[in-house]
């Protein structure tokens, strides 16, 4: 797999729609898409790409405040795609020094990754804090030698 940040945003909140779309419906409407198209022309929403070959087989996008990603979709063509992206954002944003990701529904599979439930204070406190940093507007890409190790995943 190719993974690489803010390369192709409009195909994987498509992608994120459209796996939606199936199945009991999608908060993502056309509208929905639109704004956060033009938040990520912003700098303001950045996206995770899972390539094999010239698909995108995998991804997620969110939104990034201070040291906050607010993860809002993903989704995945092929077996682990959206969580190889979940993983490299995390380590990625690790280095950048990120305090917080958002996930904001627990499930199984994020909790198997690693994720933890925090109290509404305890986010609220993190959220204050982290948001005041300085925002990174994107274009993102991941640094130079960033490499995601096979264990890792």
């Amino acid at each position: 797999y190719l993974i690489t940040m803010d390369t192709n945003f409009a195909a994987v909140i498509h992608s994120c729609k459209s796996e939606r779309d199936s199945a009991a419906g999608t908060w993502i409407t056309d509208e929905m898409q639109a704004a956060y198209i033009q938040l990520h022309e912003l700098g303001l929403a950045h996206s995770i790409e899972v390539w094999a070959g010239s698909a995108i087989v995998g991804g997620l996008y969110g939104v990034a405040l201070g040291k906050v990603f607010f993860g809002e979709s993903m989704f995945s063509r092929q077996a682990n795609a959206s969580k190889i992206a979940l993983i490299a954002l995390a380590l990625q944003l690790q280095r950048w020094q990120f305090g917080l990701i958002d996930c904001q529904v627990s499930s199984q599979h994020l909790l198997s990754m690693g994720a933890e439930e925090i109290s509404r204070h305890n986010f609220c406190v993190q959220l204050r804090d982290l948001s005041a940093h300085d925002l990174q507007p994107g274009p993102w890409k991941f640094d130079d030698d960033f490499q995601l190790a096979s264990d890792a995943i």
